[in-house]
């Protein structure tokens, strides 16, 4: 059995606000992925912090009396981190630091750190690696702290800047080394999708943490990573797969999440290559989730920043297994039902019913309804591959199910 210290998590504490565009319920929401998140990077989340604000403070993110609140905790409970709901400007960074004299990160280094954790090939790596250093060059100059007292005066001229100078050629000069990696990089995984053939590509896509990388390993019949943690999957994974009698390549992509850092987007830009070259989409979603709708919409955000979103995608609702809807009372006549309360069949009836054939529910853990989901992907593919090889439509029948 593993010892304490061997396992043991570093304290952090949690800040968010409450707006008009942002209310309660979503800020709650917002603040468990944030927890997630600091789960999923090492962390153990003491106590949120959360204040009701027209918009955050320009200086310090949060007003001074609920700053003076999280020091207070943060002293008396020894934590180390502290951790913001939003980016946070260089300034604001440095501002919060001198007050709360621990460890700042906001969401976006968050997710870069975990990213930064994940990465296993060299690309990954060297794109995460990209995306560190574009954040990290306009904050340099909080990074030196030990100069913060020079207001001027007698020998207190030149040196710090000139340092700081010096580290931000340092950093340009790494990201135009790591920007010329992964551009001969690309061109090689170019040459790999083009030595593919015209095989039939199909990308999983969705927010992260929803059961790609399952389904992958049930319709592949391979073993890629998954575990219940955000970013299980950084690298893409391409697999061939056969259902009937018909071969077509599989790609597992990174997972989606809110608000996906700006140089995140940029530096995976040739990952998500798999899904721009893809000819059809499978757009996984964790319908068990509480907030799955907004998921959704993240996901088909980012599908448009890179001119995916009219491609022909099939809705695969996952977790089905795991889908419990709140009690409702049907004898209360004040009583409204609402989306909480719906049950998977109510859910069918809703907007989904405009997708009609495109969306399928189905748990990939517990294998339920696969085989309908099987065939959903099978007339799919082979519409493709038919219009693709029309000469050869005869050597792809129409599915017929079978009993796993």
């Amino acid at each position: 059995m593993l010892e304490k210290k061997d396992i043991e998590l570093e304290k952090a504490v949690l800040i968010g606000v409450v707006t008009k565009e942002q209310d309660e319920e979503k800020s709650k929401e917002y603040l468990d992925e944030l927890e997630f998140l600091t789960y999923t990077a090492g962390g153990e989340v003491l106590k949120r912090f959360t204040q009701k604000m027209e918009m955050p403070n320009p200086k310090t993110f949060i007003g001074s009396g609920k700053m003076e609140d999280v020091r207070n905790y943060i002293q008396e409970n020894e934590v180390g981190t502290a951790i913001f709901d939003d980016e946070l400007s260089a300034a604001q960074e440095r501002n919060i630091s001198k007050i709360l004299n621990c460890k700042v990160l906001d969401r976006t280094n968050l997710i870069l750190d975990i990213f930064a954790q994940r990465a296993q090939t060299s690309y990954a790596r060297t794109q995460v690696e990209l995306a560190q250093c574009e954040y990290l060059l306009p904050r340099l100059k909080g990074m030196w702290t030990h100069l913060e007292r020079q207001k001027g005066g007698i020998g207190m001229r030149g040196p710090g800047e000139t340092e700081i100078e010096t580290d931000r050629r340092i950093v340009r000069d790494r990201i135009a080394l790591l920007k010329d990696k992964i551009k001969t990089i690309d061109k090689q995984m170019a040459v790999q999708r083009g030595n593919r053939g015209q095989m039939v590509r199909v990308a999983l896509v969705g927010y992260t943490n929803v059961g790609k990388s399952t389904l992958m390993n049930v319709i592949s019949k391979s073993e890629v990573f998954a575990e219940n943690k955000l970013f299980a999957t950084l690298d893409t994974t391409v697999r061939k797969v056969v259902i009937g009698n018909l071969p077509f390549l599989v790609s597992d992509t990174v997972g989606f999440i809110r608000k996906l850092p700006t140089q995140l987007v940029e530096s995976f830009k040739s990952t998500l290559d798999e899904v721009r070259e893809a000819d059809l989409l499978l757009h996984v979603v964790d319908i068990s989730h509480s907030n799955f709708e907004e998921h959704i919409d993240s996901v088909n955000k980012i599908l448009s920043e890179i001119d995916s979103i009219d491609k022909p995608t099939i809705m695969v609702f996952n977790k089905i297994d795991a889908y419990k809807p709140q009690p409702f009372d049907e004898d209360d006549l004040v009583a409204t039902k609402t989306k909480p309360n719906y049950t998977l069949e109510e859910w069918k009836r809703t907007w989904m019913n405009k997708v009609g054939n495109d969306a399928i529910f189905i748990s990939a853990l517990n294998k339920e309804n696969l085989e309908a989901f099987k065939k959903r992907v099978y007339d799919e593919v082979r519409k493709i591959h038919v219009q693709r090889f029309p000469y050869n439509h005869f050597l792809y029948p129409d599915y017929e199910e079978n009993e796993d």
